[in-house]
Order: C-alpha cells, then structure tokens, then sequence
C-alpha cells in the first residue's frame, strides 16, 4: 500500500522559517542592549540574546514578520525623498513661526492605509512623524487608520495633499521592501487615486478642524 509523504515534520518546517523571519528583529535587540551597555563583551552579547528571546517569546505582541524583500533603488528613494520633505517642512514651519499674518488652523486627520502589516504601519507612523508639521496621535490597527495631526490645513487642497503625502509614504516603503503582492496593491490603489482625480470624484477625508 502506497502512503503519502508524512505531515510531521511541517510544524517543524514552520516553526523554523518563523524564528528564520524573525531572525533581525532578534539581532536589532541584542545590538540594542549591547549599545545601551555601551560595551561589547561575551556576556553582553549572550545576556541581550537571552533577553531578546525572552522577550519576544513571553510579552504577547503580534508577530513582525518580514518579507524577506529589499528594493535598493526603491530604498534610496525612500531615504532620498524623507530628507526631501524633512527639508521643505523644516523650512515651512520656520516660516510659519515668524510670519506676524500666518493664523494657525490644523486638523485632525484619519487616512485609511492600503495594507494591513504591522511593520508597514509602524514605518509608516514613524516616517510621518519625522517631517515637521505632522505627528501621529493614535493609530487603530484593526482598521488600518492612522489619526495624524497635520499643520496648515486651511483648505480641502490641504487636507488632500496631507492625505495623499501619507499614501505616498506608505507606497514608497512597502515598494522598498513590502512584499510582491503588497507592492502590487498599493500600485492598484495609486492607479485609482490617478483615475478618481482625473474623474474629480470625491475622496472621504475625515478631519476635525483646529482653530
């Protein structure tokens, strides 16, 4: 009789390929606590591996699962337009501070994102949170929405380039280094926005005004 390949060893399989994904986040804490150490020795090393694993092992968090993937032309994109707007916005703020006539009216903003990876989301926040003017206040991960307060935002032109500057964010990072099928949504997704401004249909923008 003739019997099938066995099922045992793909729990096995799994299990591996999980601790092999989540392999960096394990060295970026070991190299963590060696920096806050400010030493390199054998028991820092071994004492910040334990550490890493016991925390990542005993506090429930969701998994960060990498994918694996890195663009570098897309990479160098991304680092080459965050000091772009780092820059403009610096230079913005600068002038909104000094200008006597400039009267402050900012908004709360929630931008529904175009994936649902943790990773994605929390680069995301962070690379918004950089630029001046805009700072994520609350983030509601079951939804995928970021709540940003936003600087400036006197007009519906304003709040549609806030709203488009954090989909462009998002879009930049998963091409860098999202996976294949989430680079193929977020390039969809950019293919409809083009349609709907070519079509001027509306955009569902939720802000609470500021003044």
């Amino acid at each position: 009789m003739t019997t099938g390949p066995s099922t045992d060893s793909v729990p096995t399989v799994n299990r591996w390929w999980s601790v092999w994904r989540q392999l960096p986040l394990l060295v970026a804490l070991v190299a963590l606590w060696c920096f806050l150490w400010d030493h390199i020795d054998l028991l820092t090393v071994v004492s910040g591996i334990l550490l890493a694993v016991l925390v990542t092992r005993t506090l429930y968090l969701p998994p960060v699962l990498l994918s694996g993937r890195f663009n570098p032309w897309r990479g160098l994109l991304l680092g080459l337009r965050m000091m772009f707007d780092v820059v403009v916005a610096s230079l913005q703020v600068a002038w909104f501070s000094i200008n006597p006539w400039w009267k402050p009216m900012n908004s709360i903003i929630a931008v529904q994102l175009l994936t649902r990876s943790d990773l994605v989301t929390t680069l995301t926040a962070e690379a918004i949170s950089v630029v001046p003017g805009t700072v994520v206040v609350d983030i509601d991960r079951e939804r995928g929405l970021l709540y940003l307060h936003a600087l400036g935002t006197r007009t519906e032109a304003d709040l549609e380039r806030t709203h488009r500057d954090v989909l462009g964010t998002e879009e930049r990072i998963v091409l860098a280094i999202g996976t294949h099928a989430q680079a193929a949504s977020v390039r969809e997704a950019r293919r409809e926005r083009r349609r709907q401004r070519r079509e001027g249909l509306p955009r569902d923008i939720r802000s609470k005004e500021e003044r």
